[in-house]
């Protein structure tokens, strides 16, 4: 089967797949959506029982599709969630340009003189002449084809399909335990009756400090009571929100406007606002410690030894704030969850081997029949191995001290005819998606073309010196969540729009911006 030449492939049908179809067919292009699953939705399709929308609704809305007013919460559940994106894909038609249980098996780039590396010198990335030949594979009938794309656009997100599973010295792997050990993904994939059922009755140590383990140990907790109490294990301790209103006050307006962008220092910001970050950098800490004051008095953090040692900021700038379950700390309170610190860990045949870093004989057990690994996933990994050529794999993987190498989060400045959405993180990834996802069809439209080389991997390093100086160790997470708008304005500056959305310079400078304000290329409204 050969499509037409114009035609887009598109990997992935969670959100950022779902935008991507809507946005190119908006431009007349013909996309076929290949979903190796047989339902949209992504990491909502299978999620764990209790779970809830991170981020608040408000941000977290497709721009021209409001939620429900049935949903009536600020942090709809996973169900709510999953329903809310059904809705949009059946409301904008994008059913019919999905191949479900269709599994991408890799793609390949064909020049007609062969060459793996096109000459990209002049901003043309996206009229080379080559295509992609991609290799689907059907999961019910096991048969393969290949298929002719112009272009593909990869949107298989860092938070599925390959568990991060931690390596362990010889003899203190999972083999060496008796019991049970799984990823959390797995736990997700289960029912909720079976998960209620695999848990009951069970001594269950989570690893992970995260919201996957936060919400499994509410599980344990729930199923198990006092009789069998659930062991998180953490190495890091982390700033879980309640909500999001510290003191009352919306973070939004401390972390989502103009304003507060002001106080950071941004890719090529030029010398008056480097010297403005600078000198509002004392406000900076203030607005932290303003967030980290209200944490630690809802939560009780200080009584619980589980106050951070690094500040909000960083956790705002690493994309790692996720909301702490309700009652959570109760539990804690009430030992039917207990917290331990694990530096280090491994197995052993009655449960966890847990070290202080230091002293290997200073090794304690902690006893489990279940090990739930909330050890994240190989995002990298994923996105790499997509790839049949092994110089395009190390394209997209970069370098190991830096993050993955995408201008403006999307691009690859040596791939050509492929863009990436929804790899990068950012606070709410709906809102990211949306933007992103615009951009690349408005590129692939013609609507402006990409600069040279040279000059997108130099924007490329100017965004990588910022993710290592705001979100330290957790760089790689290529998290923009403390530049929203400033990103956001490069993106509507390549497009022609104007990057101002608010009326009135004092409301475009203090109120938080969200998704709404990107409804129309008009700003404004």
């Amino acid at each position: 089967m050969e499509n037409r030449e114009e035609s887009i492939c598109i990997i992935g049908a969670g959100i950022s797949g779902l935008l991507a179809c809507k946005y190119v067919l908006s431009k007349g292009f013909s996309p076929v959506v290949f979903e190796s699953s047989s339902s949209i939705g992504g990491v909502w399709t299978k999620t764990i029982g209790i779970t809830k929308l991170q981020t608040p609704k408000p941000i977290f809305q497709f721009s021209d599709f409001p939620w429900s007013p049935s949903v009536d919460t600020d942090f709809p559940t996973s169900n709510q969630v999953l329903d809310y994106i059904q809705s949009y894909t059946k409301h904008f038609d994008l059913y019919p340009y999905i191949r479900f249980n269709t599994k991408v098996l890799r793609l390949r780039f064909e020049t007609p003189d062969e060459k793996t590396q096109p000459t990209l010198d002049s901003g043309e990335l996206f009229r080379n002449k080559g295509t992609w030949m991609v290799t689907v594979q059907n999961n019910e009938t096991g048969s393969t084809e290949i298929i002719r794309f112009k272009y593909v656009i990869l949107c298989v997100g860092r938070f599925s399909g390959e568990p991060n599973v931690p390596e362990f010295p010889a003899g203190k792997g999972p083999e060496a335990f008796q019991g049970k050990v799984i990823h959390s993904m797995e736990y997700s994939n289960m029912d909720d009756a079976d998960a209620a059922e695999f848990i009951k009755g069970k001594s269950v140590a989570v690893v992970g400090f995260q919201k996957s383990a936060l919400d499994i140990a509410m599980e344990c907790s729930t199923a198990n009571g006092l009789d069998h109490p659930c062991t998180v294990l953490y190495r890091t301790k982390h700033w879980t929100v309640p909500d999001y209103l510290p003191w009352g006050i919306p973070l939004a307006f401390l972390y989502l406007s103009r304003f507060s962008e002001l106080l950071v220092h941004k890719p090529d910001e030029g010398f008056l606002l480097s010297i403005l970050a600078t000198f509002l950098s004392p406000l900076r800490w203030i607005f932290s410690k303003f967030v980290e004051s209200d944490i630690k008095n809802k939560l009780r953090l200080t009584k619980f030894g589980m106050v951070p040692e690094h500040s909000f900021l960083n956790e705002m700038n690493s994309c790692l704030i996720s909301t702490v379950p309700d009652g959570f700390y109760n539990r804690v309170e009430s030992g039917s969850i207990n917290l331990k610190n694990a530096p280090t860990f491994g197995f052993c045949k009655n449960g966890i081997l847990v070290g202080n870093g230091k002293d290997q004989e200073a090794e304690k057990v902690v006893e489990a029949d279940i090990v739930i690994l909330c050890t994240g996933f190989r995002g990298i990994h994923k996105l790499k191995h997509i790839f049949e050529s092994t110089i395009f794999q190390d394209y997209i993987a970069g370098s190991n001290d830096a993050a993955v190498p995408l201008y403006r989060e999307c691009i690859h400045p040596k791939i050509p005819n492929l863009a990436v959405v929804g790899f990068s993180e950012s606070l709410s990834n709906l809102y990211t998606s949306e933007i992103r996802s615009r951009w690349v069809a408005e590129l692939l439209h013609g609507t402006f073309k990409l600069p040279s080389v040279q000059e997108m991997e130099r924007d490329i390093a100017a965004w990588d010196n910022f993710k290592k100086k705001y979100s330290g160790k957790y760089y790689r997470r290529s998290c923009i969540g403390a530049l929203h708008i400033w990103y956001n304005d490069q993106l509507c500056k390549d497009m022609g729009w104007n990057p101002h959305r608010k009326k009135g310079f004092l409301a475009d400078l203090f109120l938080p911006y969200g998704p709404l304000d990107y409804t129309t290329n008009e700003h404004g409204h």
